[in-house]
């Protein structure tokens, strides 16, 4: 989907609606993280009670802007295809929330990007240059530097499972850009949530538990201001282009360490910070030159890959 035209009030609007977006996934994470430690949520329920709720939110917007005829597709498998690989990505991510610091879980979540550079040279014949596989190798330093491979009290296996959700999100990643170009956002974002709902529901039975009003509260506010953060990720492209607001997605990283050392005390290392700093840098340069490449390929015009 294009964004229209851009005047200097729309393109403000676009990037307020990111920043929203950023603070509301933080958010959304750190009301998981107090659900799974005051009533001990699993990510099975995390993925039911985030796709309800989430869902209201979602069919609100569609119901009073494009209408429900937008949630109509004619390729359903492909829709499967990419809630299998979302389903799974989000379950890794809320187990590495619950096993790590908010913000280490989310700065090695925004390896993302590098994982789908790589995945789209696999997968897709994409070209990559070398200052593109620079960026990938800054990224992967990165989180060698923020995870402190060997230091005592991090647990590796949250590491771990917070890098295999970093692979899920790329190659999520990957079919989007193929859904999405036949493919209404509405209906991309209600039959993920669908889906998660459906799988939620199946897994319930075996991996739920009886939860207090209070963790209750939780579960619903984190899946209320899941399904704000989809609508606002979402609707900041119909105001600005991704190349502008992109960047403020990494305003993640900063609510997260204020979240973090707010309701946890968890103050952050400066490996973590440092090892954010290159992460976000090699994220920014990805995003930064596909937008290059893609006005490159309007244009017509022939740039050596990089």
């Amino acid at each position: 989907m294009a964004p229209a035209p851009q005047s200097g009030d729309r393109l403000i609007t676009g990037i307020m609606l990111r920043v929203g977006a950023a603070c509301t996934y933080a958010i959304m994470s750190a009301l998981l993280k107090l659900a799974s430690e005051r009533g001990g949520v699993v990510p099975f329920e995390m993925l039911f009670y985030r796709a309800l709720f989430g869902m209201l939110v979602v069919l609100t917007w569609v119901a009073s802007g494009p209408g429900l005829g937008a949630l109509t597709t004619r390729r359903p498998i492909a829709h499967i295809l990419r809630s299998t690989l979302g389903i799974v990505s989000i379950l890794l991510t809320f187990q590495a929330i619950i096993m790590l610091p908010l913000e280490l879980a989310i700065t090695i979540g925004f390896t993302a990007p590098i994982f789908a550079t790589l995945l789209s040279a696999v997968l897709l014949g994409e070209p990559v240059g070398p200052r593109r596989w620079a960026a990938v190798a800054i990224g992967f330093a990165g989180i060698v530097v923020a995870t402190r491979p060997g230091s005592a009290g991090l647990p590796l296996a949250g590491v771990a499972v917070a890098i295999a959700s970093a692979l899920g999100q790329g190659s999520v990643t990957v079919t989007l850009r193929r859904l999405g170009r036949t493919e209404h956002p509405a209906a991309i974002v209600f039959w993920f949530f669908f889906c998660s709902a459906v799988v939620g529901l199946v897994a319930l039975p075996f991996t739920g538990h009886h939860h207090d009003w209070g963790t209750f509260a939780y579960l619903a506010a984190g899946g209320l201001c899941g399904g704000a953060m989809q609508l606002m990720m979402t609707a900041s492209l119909r105001f600005a282009p991704v190349s502008a607001v992109a960047p403020f997605d990494y305003l993640q990283i900063v609510w997260a360490i204020a979240l973090g050392w707010t309701l946890w005390a968890d103050a952050p290392a400066w490996t973590t910070l440092a090892g954010a700093a290159l992460i976000a840098g090699s994220g920014l340069y990805t995003a930064w030159r596909e937008h290059r490449l893609s006005l490159d390929r309007t244009t017509a015009a022939p740039v050596p890959v990089e």
